[in-house]
């Protein structure tokens, strides 16, 4: 790990005014679960480590006007215990729930969940985002692509989303709050996560000198909503493919229904052909069955990852049987 300057601001003002303009000058600890491997690994070399954890304003859970305000700060077990999220935002309180290590739960933060980098092999090897090789051109197609994107992979982005939460939030109709030392600006979720069309860009819409400071969820009393998430195994393993989605009920038909894959896409992956499949039907099991079968619609599969096809149809079809559960 190089050397690094250290700073613990009290409030967000001091925090912003700590970043600098381009990722190498600074980076925002957390949790620090995914920056700490980074930094270890010289992925990331930031020359300032600012950590917020003692800034109290990103931290909370509470019910607002505009609905459900989730701290950055909050962490994975906050979020899960909540009597709010467990009533209300089931799909968000499952997420939470996958993520099966206490230790990561109990300092794992939602924000720095939203925030963390891609787990793709070739990113943490040191070859950039976009896992380019001397020649330009990507490793990932003709490369070991077992866990990357089968959606959203024509190039030049294979990488899937790492965020637990994104898919459900995107589901939700969630807005993020971005802060800097010039005030602050809201961006709808689905807008926050963005595929890198070359390697200097990110995969989220955070500039080096903002901060993320809230989240902030539509009510969704009466919005039958819940995640399903597939894995390997069950301890300590990221999703292979998982599926929230929100249904809005009239009687017992699907009124307006959002799918929303994740861990098959560079960003929460909006299966708006399941959604149309749903839309003015009662909600059976051949029904959601069907929602799967097209939420699958456009998938690019790469050489190693196909089976992710089967595991889409299954996490589809579970969450919205578990969301016809209420």
């Amino acid at each position: 790990m190089e050397a690094f300057e250290y700073a613990s601001p009290a409030t967000v003002k001091e925090a912003v005014a700590l970043l600098g303009k381009s990722w190498e000058q600074s980076a925002v600890l957390a949790g620090g679960t995914d920056l700490l491997s980074l930094m270890k690994d010289y992925v990331a070399t930031p020359k300032r480590v600012v950590n917020i954890k003692n800034v109290k304003e990103l931290a909370g859970i509470r019910k607002t006007r505009a609905g459900l305000r989730i701290g950055a700060l909050v962490t994975l077990d906050e979020l899960m215990k909540n009597a709010d999220v467990r009533t209300e935002y089931q799909a968000l309180a499952a997420a939470a729930r996958g993520v099966a290590s206490p230790q990561i739960r109990n300092i794992g933060t939602v924000g720095g969940d939203l925030c963390q980098r891609p787990r793709c092999w070739y990113f943490r090897l040191g070859y950039g985002l976009l896992a380019t090789g001397k020649d330009g051109q990507s490793l990932v197609p003709n490369g070991e692509n077992r866990y990357h994107a089968i959606f959203g992979g024509q190039g030049p982005a294979y990488f899937v989303s790492a965020s637990s939460f994104g898919p459900a939030l995107v589901a939700l109709g969630a807005k993020v709050t971005l802060a800097t030392a010039s005030g602050t600006r809201e961006l709808p979720i689905e807008k926050f996560f963005v595929v890198p069309q070359n390697g200097s860009m990110r995969e989220v819409a955070l500039a080096p000198d903002e901060i993320l400071t809230e989240i902030i969820v539509p009510p969704a009393a009466g919005v039958r909503n819940a995640t399903y998430e597939i894995r390997q195994k069950t301890a300590l393993d990221w999703p292979l493919a998982t599926a929230s989605v929100a249904l809005k009920m009239k009687g017992n038909s699907v009124a307006q229904a959002r799918v929303v894959l994740g861990h098959v896409a560079p960003v929460p992956w909006n299966a708006e052909a399941a959604g149309k499949v749903l839309a003015g039907k009662p909600l059976t099991p051949e029904l959601a069955e069907e929602a799967g079968k097209a939420a699958v619609e456009g998938a690019t599969p790469l050489s190693g990852n196909a089976y992710k096809l089967q595991l889409v149809r299954v996490a589809v079809k579970r969450a919205l049987l578990e969301a016809a559960r209420g």
